[in-house]
C-alpha cells in the first residue's frame, strides 16, 4: 500500500497507472486492464450508500409512525364512541370541555408512550442479540432511546386530539341518550 498527502495523490496514481502498463506490457492505444483506486473513492462510495440507505430507512420510519399514529387515532376514536354516556355523564355533572379533551388527549399520550417503550425494549433485545452472534460490540445511545420515546408521545399528542376534541365537544343531553 502507498502511502502519500492528498496534493500528491494524483501524481502518485499517474505514476502507478505507467508503472503498470510497463509491467504488463500494455501499448498505448491500449485500454488498462487494472483499476487504481484511493480511498477518497472508496470513502466516497460508501458515503453515498450509507446516504440512501438512511433515506430508506427514514421512509420506513415515516410509513410506521403514520400506521402507528392512524392506529391510535382509530382506538381513541372507538373509545370515545364507547364511553360517550360516560362523557355526558361528566359534562352534566360540571366538568369542563378542556378537562374532557385532557382525559382522552392523557390515554392517547400514554398509549403511544407504551408502544414507544415496547418498542424500544424490542430493539434494544434484538441488537443485544444480533451483536452478540456477530461477535460486535453493543452500545446502548440513552440519548437516541430517549429521542424516540419522546416522539412516540408526542404522534399520540398528535394523533389523538381529534378524538380527544371529539369528546370534549360532545352535547351532554345528546351524550346521556346515546345507547
Amino acid at each position: 500500500m502507498i502511502g502519500a498527502a492528498a496534493p500528491d495523490i494524483d501524481r502518485v496514481k499517474e505514476r502507478l497507472t505507467q508503472l503498470m502498463r510497463e509491467r504488463r506490457r500494455l501499448a498505448d492505444k491500449e485500454d488498462d486492464d487494472f483499476n487504481v483506486l484511493d480511498t477518497r473513492q472508496i470513502a466516497d462510495a460508501l458515503s453515498d450508500t450509507t446516504q440512501v440507505l438512511t433515506g430508506l430507512l427514514g421512509a420506513v420510519a415515516s410509513v410506521s409512525l403514520l400506521v402507528g399514529g392512524i392506529g391510535i387515532m382509530n382506538i381513541m376514536l372507538v373509545s370515545v364512541t364507547e364511553r360517550t354516556r360516560e362523557i355526558g355523564i361528566r359534562l352534566a355533572i360540571g366538568a369542563l370541555e378542556r378537562e374532557v379533551l385532557l382525559q382522552f388527549l392523557i390515554e392517547a399520550v400514554v398509549l403511544a408512550a407504551l408502544g414507544g417503550l415496547l418498542g424500544i425494549l424490542l430493539a434494544t433485545i434484538a441488537s443485544v442479540v444480533l451483536a452478540a452472534l456477530m461477535g460486535l460490540p453493543y452500545h446502548f445511545d440513552i440519548g437516541i432511546n430517549l429521542i424516540s420515546f419522546v416522539f412516540s408521545a408526542g404522534i399520540g399528542v398528535l394523533f389523538g386530539y381529534m378524538p380527544a376534541r371529539r369528546a370534549a365537544q360532545l352535547d351532554p343531553i345528546d351524550a346521556l341518550r346515546h345507547e
